[in-house]
């Protein structure tokens, strides 16, 4: 997941109105989760001078958690429309 990084225009709202409800969503998720947010569950590498191969987990943040909540919520209501 990736959101919000202004390298790649994540921090503006590129469809819709400015007027939109659509517009309010998204802004209130950047109220939610207000940095970049890129996350892998699972990263895994060779280390570089031990050859050995290590891998990383990490439980995805609380504030992207809510972020995703909201999104599929979003789909869901869009979709009944």
């Amino acid at each position: 997941m990736l959101f919000n990084d202004e390298r790649y225009g994540g921090h503006e709202i590129l469809k819709g109105t400015h007027f939109s409800k659509y517009k309010q969503f998204v802004n209130n998720c950047f109220d939610i989760c207000p940095r970049q947010a890129l996350h892998a569950m699972t990263l895994g590498f060779v280390h570089p001078h031990t050859g050995e191969e290590v891998y990383f987990t990490s439980e995805m943040p609380d504030d992207m958690t809510q972020l995703i909540d909201r999104w599929r919520g979003y789909i869901s209501n869009r979709d009944l429309v």
